[in-house]
């Protein structure tokens, strides 16, 4: 999918939740329903930020029983690539966007008797719209939800409201932890379990998961990676005849797509396979960062997520 499929809508309101996150809301330009969703989908933002189009993926934390109004809550990076700080800065009521149609890598599996999940920080987001989805089917579910301290933990007072006991609140501040192992080896036969925070958080919960005997398919994460920057380089597509240059602090989608090479995309951060490409020549180190390729795949020299890989060297041919 690429934002040849977009919806046009208009940013309904601009909500500050807090000294880092900011809540935007969303509907569609013609005041139409927008499409069906359900808990764990994410949208891509595209953003016209002066000569340079951003498009990055948040997750939807809004009722997926309300189609009229998409919510995202975004946390500022002041060391990122530039989409958050578009969205907190630049950003208002009424402004028309662009935005891609929901895409769910993150979905509640409805065979579960049970939904552990493990929220750190603004990963709250996906698991808000799957809790309105429980609610709704009466599942079960219980959401322990870290956050560096109070002021910065987003909705957990609602949280506390709305869930009661299957809320538990852990801040940093206060010396709190989530006992991990506590949970995984005492959840009932049959019981998923959620996860979607800081990298280190989630690289911890699959480690225990699996140490707990786990099965692979009842552990569900969401890491969008993110494209370092880094020295530029030359990437010869094949296919479209072109040779383009990659930018410090550029993608090769995105250098791609300003090439007007419409390359496929569904998550743009290495977690979903959509946008894997073939090496066909490859002249120095493809630089991988994302989560979808196996080891002996990178190893292989064969394959590249260019949503966030780079490489360096002297030449590189894609077939795309």
């Amino acid at each position: 999918m690429s934002m040849l499929a977009s919806l046009d809508v208009v940013v309904t309101d601009v909500v500050t939740v807090n000294s880092l996150i900011k809540r935007f809301h969303f509907a569609r330009a013609d005041g139409s329903p927008l499409p069906a969703f359900s808990g764990g989908a994410h949208i891509v933002i595209e953003m016209q930020d002066g000569d340079t189009i951003r498009r990055t993926p948040y997750s939807l934390m809004s009722s997926p029983l309300n189609t009229q109004d998409y919510q995202v809550s975004i946390r500022r990076d002041d060391e990122g690539r530039g989409g958050s700080l578009f969205m907190h800065n630049k950003v208002t009521k009424g402004m028309s966007m662009k935005i891609g149609y929901p895409a769910n890598l993150f979905s509640l599996d409805k065979r579960a008797p049970k939904h552990l999940m493990f929220a750190g920080g603004i990963g709250i987001t996906p698991f808000l719209a799957q809790i309105h989805q429980l609610i709704k089917t009466n599942g079960n579910f219980e959401l322990h939800y870290s956050a560096r301290n109070e002021e910065l933990g987003a909705y957990s007072e609602e949280l506390k409201q709305l869930l009661g006991h299957r809320l538990h609140v852990y801040y940093d501040d206060q010396d709190q932890r989530i006992d991990f192992d506590a949970l995984l080896s005492s959840q009932p036969t049959g019981t998923h379990v959620y996860v979607c925070g800081p990298a280190p958080m989630i690289e911890h919960v699959i480690q225990r998961s699996a140490a707990h005997g786990w099965p692979d398919a009842h552990v569900h994460f969401e890491h969008f990676a993110k494209a370092p920057p880094g020295e530029a380089f030359t990437v010869e597509l094949q296919t479209s005849n072109k040779k383009i240059e990659v930018g410090e602090n550029q993608s090769m989608l995105e250098a791609m797509e300003a090439a007007g090479v419409d390359a496929p995309y569904l998550c743009r951060g290495g977690a979903c396979g959509q946008c894997e490409t073939n090496v066909l020549e490859c002249d120095g180190n493809l630089q991988h960062e994302d989560h979808w390729l196996e080891d002996d795949e990178r190893a292989s020299g064969k394959k590249v997520m260019p949503c966030v890989s780079r490489f360096k060297g002297s030449r590189l041919v894609l077939d795309r």
